[in-house]
């Protein structure tokens, strides 16, 4: 049986009420537009050079791949995480307002920066099973009334058609990543996170996704345990790089 997508009957009736604005200068914008032509001006944009495995920007005159700072002296569980904007300024301030001010219609204009991260070379050609969002403890996933990798997986999903498989969970609820460095990141989540009972990720190819990369600490250990529970591959796609 055909499925139709879901009409937003509550978002269709608010844009008939509410002329479109710019989600940050809130002057005019064109309709399905979050950001005016002079606010999605100032967003960041990683160009090249950046290191391939986590997308770290180079600022000096490096023509050929290379491994960071950042990547050095440990393993990486994923072939490569992308993303396509810098987590500064504009960027870094509408984050913040979708996942601690419950600012969820930004959502859509997240989404819109994981898909430009597909456009990357390291992922444009690439073919996926699934698309796993990273988990919340479900204390946390109470605290803050939903999952912002989860929303942003869905509508990933419904974009590029590859279905979105919850196949991980949080088992260990985790203090913030903000305050540790690369080192403590990784033993914060040491433990952290599992396979689902009856998820089977055996020969997969799996897209990772979360809204931001730091040290890719998380990114990795997600990574970790699904390699370990049979996937053939794990890329991982997010909306800003710190």
């Amino acid at each position: 049986m055909r499925t139709w997508p879901k009409i937003d009957l509550l978002g269709a009736a608010a844009s008939l009420l509410y002329p479109p604005v710019c989600a940050s200068c809130l002057g005019d914008v064109a309709a399905g537009r979050y950001l005016c032509s002079d606010c999605d001006a100032r967003l960041l944009r990683i160009r090249p050079p950046f290191c391939a495995k986590c997308s770290e920007p180079y600022s000096g005159a490096i023509d050929s791949a290379f491994t960071c700072a950042n990547c050095a002296h440990r393993t990486l569980h994923f072939e490569a995480a992308v993303a396509a904007y810098r987590s500064r300024g504009l960027v870094r301030r509408l984050l913040l307002e979708f996942k601690y001010h419950r600012q969820i219609y930004l959502r859509h204009l997240v989404m819109e920066w994981l898909v430009a991260a597909l456009e990357d070379d390291r992922l444009r050609d690439r073919e996926f099973d699934m698309i796993v969002p990273v988990p919340l403890h479900p204390a946390r996933e109470r605290e803050r009334g939903f999952n912002q990798s989860a929303l942003l997986a869905e509508l990933l999903s419904a974009h590029t058609k590859v279905p979105v498989r919850s196949v991980l969970e949080r088992t260990r609820y985790t203090t913030t990543q903000t305050a540790f460095d690369r080192a403590e990141r990784m033993q914060n989540l040491h433990g952290a996170f599992r396979l689902r009972k009856n998820a089977d990720v055996r020969d997969s190819r799996v897209l990772l996704i979360d809204d931001i990369l730091t040290t890719g600490s998380t990114l990795s250990e997600c990574a970790r345990i699904l390699k370990t529970a049979g996937a053939r591959s794990v890329h991982a796609a997010t909306a800003a790089r710190a």
